[in-house]
């Protein structure tokens, strides 16, 4: 048993380069926001534009933080290459990235300073 085992922490399983390198994170801007109707937990559905890959769908349990008309305009990460999975009738094509602030809290994962829509994280 190693050390983080016994501390009761399990250790992510290790992503190879080649793994990493297929994700396709990009940065777009928050053209609408609205409550997710019929999630289980309390969610937005968000409208996001990536520049020439157009506007994608996704949803954003992130009500406890934000208001619906605070996120609009505001540039989050996703990653834009995932299978679209439907969510209380939305369809969510790309997964916005956060982070886990505790107490059911997500904070959006945002750029330090604006960028163009569409532009790759790397």
């Amino acid at each position: 048993m190693s050390s983080s085992e016994a501390r009761g922490t399990i250790r992510p399983a290790l992503a190879t380069v080649d793994e990493v390198a297929a994700l396709d994170v990009r940065v777009g801007t928050i053209v609408s926001a609205r409550p997710l109707r019929g999630s289980r937990r309390p969610a937005y559905a968000l409208a996001i534009d990536f520049g020439s890959l157009g506007t994608r769908s996704s949803n954003a349990e992130i009500t406890d933080l934000y208001e619906s008309e605070d996120l609009v305009g505001l540039q989050v990460v996703a990653v834009v290459n995932v299978p679209p999975k439907r969510v209380a009738g939305l369809e969510a094509q790309v997964l916005i990235l956060a982070v886990d602030a505790g107490k059911g809290e997500n904070v959006l994962l945002i750029p330090e300073r604006p960028v163009p829509d569409g532009s790759r994280v790397g």
